[in-house]
């Protein structure tokens, strides 16, 4: 499903997604509170949504998906990379944070990823993350370095949530923010870098 207040941007979405086999576009909001109805009615896979709508944004409407019944996904699409945005939409359960200037495959790809539930971030999105956490970039918390030796034993973000008692949402922001410190943008690399380093010690 896709979320968008500018027609001409939507309709470019849905039919660049179109044309994908495994893709198919089962509805489409023009404000955040849309949004919300239409993935309580249709519960897709993955909604990707715009951060600045009318009515409820994009922040909002992901707090509320994410919160429906169903597991639907959300992937924020925008032309906003700000530390705070980026922050908010994270946390608010946002699977993945892509700009609009990404290049077609690696939308589509980041689409197909999220709906597996695997973390997506634009690469400068992350290289922000590194930015924001500055000196601190090679700390992680004891939580994220569990977090992380569960992903490195194969676990989905949903089995590491079980594993420690946590919500998948807190997973993922745990990720998102070990993802910054190792100036990295996928789960794969997150443990291979932290591996390299030292910092997952002993399972």
């Amino acid at each position: 499903m896709v979320a968008d207040d500018h027609p001409v941007v939507r309709a470019g979405i849905v039919g660049m997604l179109g044309v994908e086999p495994d893709i198919e576009v089962v509805g489409e909001a023009e404000d955040g509170r849309q949004a919300v109805d239409l993935a309580r009615e249709l519960v897709p896979d993955v909604v990707v949504t715009d951060l600045r709508m009318p009515v409820l944004d994009g922040v909002g409407a992901t707090r509320e998906i994410v919160a429906l019944p169903g597991r639907t996904r959300v992937v924020v699409l925008t032309t906003y990379e700000t530390d705070g945005e980026i922050l908010r939409a994270v946390e608010a359960g946002a699977t993945g944070y892509l700009l609009k200037d990404t290049p077609r495959a690696e939308l589509v790809a980041g689409i197909r990823d999220a709906a597996r539930g695997q973390t997506v971030l634009t690469p400068s999105v992350a290289t922000r993350l590194v930015s924001q956490v500055g000196s601190r970039a090679e700390r992680l918390t004891p939580r994220e370095v569990e977090v992380l030796r569960a992903v490195a034993r194969g676990l989905s973000n949903a089995a590491v949530g079980q594993e420690l008692f946590i919500s998948e949402t807190t997973v993922k922001t745990h990720l998102i923010r070990a993802f910054g410190k190792l100036g990295v943008n996928d789960r794969t690399h997150a443990v291979t870098v932290a591996m390299e380093r030292g910092l997952l010690g002993t399972a």
